[in-house]
């Protein structure tokens, strides 16, 4: 089954931030990763509203845990820590 990263950010430093997403753009497709949403229009239901909201899906969920746990994400991981308040979540999808 294939997985989904969904994350929700509150961008703090955006400079810094583009150049976590900048790099991090290449990383996620050398996974699988293909993205599905990447900021966009959004309307917040429930929880903590964030401005920017990213999806993306890779072939399995293994395939997403090995994505993030990777040296290389987790390296710009931390550009993306110190300029944004994150929330991330990888779900397999159970539909086909």
């Amino acid at each position: 089954m294939s997985a989904l990263w969904i994350a929700h950010v509150t961008v703090t430093d955006p400079e810094a931030y583009g150049r976590y997403a900048a790099r991090a753009s290449a990383i996620i497709p050398a996974h699988g990763g293909t993205f599905l949403a990447r900021g966009g229009r959004y309307r917040q239901m429930e929880g903590t509203d964030r401005p920017r909201n990213v999806v993306a899906r890779f072939p399995s969920f293994e395939a997403a845990v090995a994505c993030y746990e990777s040296p290389e994400y987790q390296e710009v991981l931390a550009i993306a820590r110190a300029a944004a308040v994150r929330d991330l979540v990888i779900v397999e999808e159970t539909a086909p």
